[in-house]
């Protein structure tokens, strides 16, 4: 997969294990996150990386902040994208199973590289259910941008 890896400032001491873990697992990697510990605004990368998903240049995101869910907050606003912060497996795979999830977020503050590498792997390797109700849930999540953001 080609994958966009984005990160603020307070998530750039993880960056290199995320960006050593997508390349190990036979993953494209485009950077879009900060080069450093500088203080950049969250919502820019965010939108860098959702630029990404949606022009098909990558077929999905990460992104990593502190906690994970400024970088969430400001990926969902773009119409879409379907971010979810998970410091979990559970939620990083049924994220993507059952509503289709297409950016990860992730607090390097919270989460340990081990564990941040599995949650990774199983955001990855899921695929988005062909169940109806999964479906018919995603289609719902589409409906409410397009009545949202139509103007």
């Amino acid at each position: 997969m080609r994958i966009a890896l984005g990160n603020d400032h307070a998530g750039f001491p993880l960056k290199d294990h995320v960006r050593k873990t997508l390349e190990r697992l036979g993953h494209e990697v485009t950077d879009v996150g900060a080069p450093d510990t500088t203080p950049v605004d969250f919502p820019d990368i965010s939108q860098n990386v959702a630029d990404l998903v949606l022009s098909g240049d990558a077929d999905r995101g990460v992104l990593v902040c502190g906690t994970g869910v400024g970088a969430s907050i400001a990926a969902n606003k773009v119409p879409g994208i379907r971010a979810m912060t998970a410091h979990d497996t559970y939620s990083a795979r049924q994220g993507v199973e059952h509503d289709d999830v297409n950016i990860l977020c992730m607090g390097a503050w919270l989460i340990g590289p081990v564990i941040a590498e599995q949650v990774i792997e199983e955001y990855l390797a899921a695929e988005f259910s062909t169940d109806a109700d999964c479906r018919r849930r995603v289609d719902k999540i589409h409906q409410l941008e397009q009545k949202f953001h139509s103007n």
